[in-house]
């Protein structure tokens, strides 16, 4: 086996490719397309995001404390794409894509009412890092779409087809392979 080193970069994939809604205490809201996102810890739940300082919805981040993951879909691909170009600075989002903003229990950073779950966060803390700065925030609620709930009630994600970005491009998941813990319980 050969590797041929490259400089140093983001390599790290695949990563859910979120819609993030936010919203100002004047009533303006915005969505942006976030990959930089991902779990920290789980008691308590924590999360965090990586926006660039100059987007938009940045500012309304930082104005509220919060905002609003939204997991994505294959239907929700395109607009997943597209809202990522765009700029809120421009536009009604919610308008332009035809997505209907929720309210949750925020004050002001509203769901995404057709993406399949929804985690409401309320920022710990703002890291500067570079490009990007990185958002700590406490998970402080999560809604999931009961379309996706079996007759036991269990949320399964994997019905959402949700949507993950790798290097540049987007894709759905594929085969399970197995449940944590699967080559322990194998053994025995």
């Amino acid at each position: 086996m050969s590797k041929i080193k490259w400089r140093p970069g983001n390599m790290l994939y695949p990563l859910p490719a979120v819609l993030v809604s936010c919203g100002g205490t004047d009533g303006r809201k915005n969505m942006l397309t976030i990959a930089w996102t991902g779990t920290i810890c789980s008691d308590p739940p924590m999360v965090y995001i990586s926006v660039r300082p100059e987007r938009y919805s940045y500012d309304l981040i930082k104005e509220t404390g919060e905002f609003v993951i939204n997991l994505t879909n294959k239907e929700l691909s395109e607009v997943t794409d597209e809202a990522g170009v765009r700029s809120g600075r421009d536009m009604d989002k919610f308008e332009y894509f035809g997505l209907t903003p929720e309210k949750g229990e925020l004050v002001y950073a509203p769901m995404i009412m057709e993406a399949p779950v929804s985690i409401e966060c309320k920022v710990k803390d703002v890291i500067p890092l570079g490009t990007h700065d990185m958002f700590i925030a406490n998970v402080i609620s999560v809604f999931a779409d009961e379309a996706y709930m079996d007759e036991d009630g269990k949320f399964d994600l994997r019905d959402t087809d949700p949507l993950c970005y790798c290097h540049g491009e987007y894709y759905t998941l594929g085969k399970k392979l197995g449940k944590f813990g699967y080559t322990v319980r194998k053994k025995k």
